[in-house]
């Protein structure tokens, strides 16, 4: 008896979890800025127009905040981006067609970031920053998807070229997310 009702407590508990709700973000909601003071940028390649930063975050920087703040700061209209370092949390989504909304997961424990690309584009005159992530675990394991949340810890290194030529976004109706379209001319 004392068995049976271990083995149902059991169930209960683990319908109760993963009838836990999921949480879904927009793929058009902007990064929050003023969560990254620790960055530090540097210019290192210049050629013509085109020019190369790396940027060095420090423990606690937020990601896609310093991004769009260097976007912001530098003027830029163009540029995409590379990127290694830790995070000590991270959320990132798997985009979910029939919401059109980003399903949210999350990592609440260290991790290697061991790739981070994207790019830089206008839309409405803003900067809008685009970024995926992958993460790894101390068990080997790889997460990632499209990057809503990372705070680094300790350091994370970017290496962002900046074009001279502008690329602006819109949203996509049909798929309801943010694409580039070479046609825009503001």
């Amino acid at each position: 008896m004392k068995t049976r009702s271990l083995l149902i407590g059991f169930i209960l508990t683990t319908l109760f979890i993963s009838a836990k709700a999921q949480q879904y973000v927009s793929p058009t909601t902007p990064p929050q800025t003023g969560r990254s003071p620790g960055v530090k940028v540097k210019l290192i390649s210049s050629n013509s127009s085109t020019k190369t930063y790396c940027l060095v975050f420090a423990e606690g920087d937020e990601i896609l905040s310093g991004l769009k703040e260097f976007a912001v700061k530098y003027k830029v209209t163009s540029a995409h981006f590379v990127g290694i370092g830790d995070a000590g949390s991270s959320k990132f989504g798997w985009y979910d067609k029939t919401r059109k909304m980003f399903k949210v997961n999350e990592l609440h424990n260290f991790a290697e970031i061991t790739s981070l690309a994207g790019d830089i584009t206008l839309s409405k005159g803003n900067p809008v920053v685009h970024a995926h992530i992958n993460l790894a675990t101390e068990d080997g394991l790889v997460h990632g998807g499209h990057l809503l949340e990372a705070f680094v810890n300790p350091t994370l290194q970017v290496i962002v070229t900046v074009e001279p030529i502008p690329l602006y976004k819109r949203l996509d109706e049909a798929s309801g997310i943010m694409i580039i379209d070479p046609d825009l001319k503001k």
